[in-house]
């Protein structure tokens, strides 16, 4: 699968991150970007447009990123969920892993970041069926 095919999800509660996100994931050659403003909003898109790829915040109002990523992964066993945080801690690390996330980024991230995250997360997700 190539970028402008991929269905991205972008969770952040700042405006600001993600239309940061949202740039660079445009500026690598995704075309299919949604976004969700709070940890409800992110389990509703996910539902809604069943993404390849998330990226999720952990720090959000009316459910943290954690929970969702327990929604998500609930709704779709093989959600492809990037944890990206800020208040990245050990614990919040080994929490999103356990609780189904592919991987982990540290704010900020970069572009060579993102394309490296998508690349690898969607050659993994061509080579098993989308569910």
């Amino acid at each position: 699968m190539n970028m402008s095919e991929a269905k991205v999800l972008v969770c952040d509660d700042s405006a600001l991150i993600r239309k940061k996100f949202t740039g660079m994931l445009e500026n690598i050659g995704c075309a299919h970007i949604t976004e969700a403003a709070n940890g409800q909003e992110s389990v509703e898109r996910f539902q809604e447009i069943n993404p390849h790829l998330v990226f999720l915040d952990i720090v959000m109002p009316e459910k943290d990123g954690l929970e969702a990523l327990a929604d998500m992964v609930e709704h779709n066993p093989k959600a492809r969920v990037i944890i990206v945080s800020s208040a990245g801690t050990q614990t919040h690390v080994k929490q999103a892993l356990d609780a189904g996330a592919v991987d982990f980024i540290q704010k900020p991230a970069d572009e060579a970041t993102l394309k490296k995250m998508l690349d690898k997360e969607l050659q993994k997700a061509s080579e098993s069926p989308h569910v």
